[in-house]
């Protein structure tokens, strides 16, 4: 049988259970959020403080950096109300500055790639920092991810919360423009988790901000996510070239291994042999969502493991969903738990634009420009 979230933690509570330490408690009743606390995590080379602030919500669990608004932890209950921590990361800043493939970062001034590090706004060409290959991917080689944000905590109502901030300046690995980022955690009483994202500039630019959490639904470490249930809410997908870069068609998923209407496991098809598929090595791809923008966040896309029942569902009023498979998870990185991380071992969900929009009038337009604000929103909702 299924068990809501609220019945998970309210039994748990019932059982006079209570939650212990990070990743080995259970599941109990919450009397509203927790005080964000704040504490020490290490230092970079240069001596900057970095700073962990823990937060409690709803029987959700939120660590966060300040170093690129990283999510170090996440914990949610099974349906025994049984901790773990579903998302991958680091227990030191050393690897999070020298290792890290974005686990748990905010990513900005532009998440996902674009082609050959250039674009061209208003008649002019700019040349971005490039960093994978000869593209650039998620900014730059110091994007979003890797600067220290300032944060705010805050108790509202029943909610608990972060607001973080960074100024990223005109001609920062390329782009146009003074940017004044500004994004939201925060946990509600329910303990969903809530991203809102705001920025405004001074001169016109292109943004697109997201989280790049790895999920495994099973517990950071704990193997392959490729038993995983996942659908997605598209009809059709962006092909990529080989250097991972739409080629501005948008393709059908019907009849291919891209077709997650109906719900499936992530392995199911992800060996079909697809040129797709090839040479990504795995899904690394943006599925373009049926709802479009909306106004509000939309349910998109459910993931849910069978074996803890643990359930993630997505809601976004982002046009589409970048799906990346882990492919690039080598076993050279060890986690917070002490195992390592091998292909497939997690998967990301990342709300979005899709990527090189810049360079596709097809594509929705990314530019913001000086009087506008930049608002998108995307809300986890959890359960087991």
């Amino acid at each position: 049988m299924e068990l809501n979230r609220r019945t998970v933690i309210a039994g748990a509570a019932a059982a006079g259970i209570a939650a212990t330490t990070l990743g080995t408690g259970t599941a109990q009743a919450a009397s509203g959020g927790k005080k964000p606390v704040k504490e020490l995590f290490g230092k970079l080379a240069d001596g900057t403080k970095v700073y962990r602030w823990s937060l409690e919500n709803g029987g959700t669990r939120l660590k966060v950096l300040n170093w690129g608004g990283v999510v170090q932890g996440l914990e949610i209950p099974d349906r025994r109300g049984h901790y773990a921590n579903v998302s991958l990361g680091f227990d030191n800043i050393e690897d999070y500055v020298a290792k890290t493939p974005y686990f748990g970062a905010l990513i900005g001034r532009y998440g996902n790639r674009i082609a050959k590090g250039q674009f061209t706004l208003d008649g002019k060409t700019y040349q971005l920092s490039v960093n994978d290959g000869v593209n650039s991917l998620h900014g730059g080689t110091q994007g979003f991810d890797k600067h220290i944000w300032d944060v705010e905590p805050f108790t509202k109502g029943s909610d608990v919360g972060l607001v973080l901030h960074y100024t990223s300046i005109d001609g920062e690995m390329g782009y146009p423009g003074t940017l004044k980022a500004k994004v939201t955690y925060t946990l509600t009483k329910h303990g969903d988790w809530r991203i809102d994202y705001e920025a405004t500039t001074d001169k016109a630019t292109v943004v697109n901000l997201t989280s790049h959490v790895y999920w495994n639904l099973a517990g950071e470490g704990s193997g392959t996510i490729e038993d995983h249930e996942l659908s997605i809410a598209a009809g059709r997908y962006t092909p990529t070239d080989t250097g991972l870069i739409p080629t501005g068609e948008l393709a059908k998923v019907a009849g291919t291994p891209f077709d997650f209407r109906k719900t499936k496991t992530v392995g199911r098809d992800i060996r079909d042999g697809h040129v797709q598929q090839v040479q990504a090595k795995g899904y690394d791809h943006n599925w373009v969502l049926d709802k479009g923008i909306t106004a509000k966040p939309e349910h998109v896309a459910t993931l849910r493991d069978p074996r803890s029942g643990r359930t993630l569902k997505i809601a976004t009023d982002q046009p589409g969903l970048q799906f990346y498979s882990g492919n690039f998870l080598d076993g050279t990185l060890t986690g917070t738990g002490g195992k390592t991380y091998r292909q497939g071992d997690a998967l990301c969900l990342e709300t979005q634009h899709f990527p090189d929009s810049p360079n596709h009038a097809n594509f929705p337009s990314t530019v913001l420009r000086p009087g506008q604000t930049y608002r998108t929103s995307t809300v986890h909702t959890f359960s087991a």
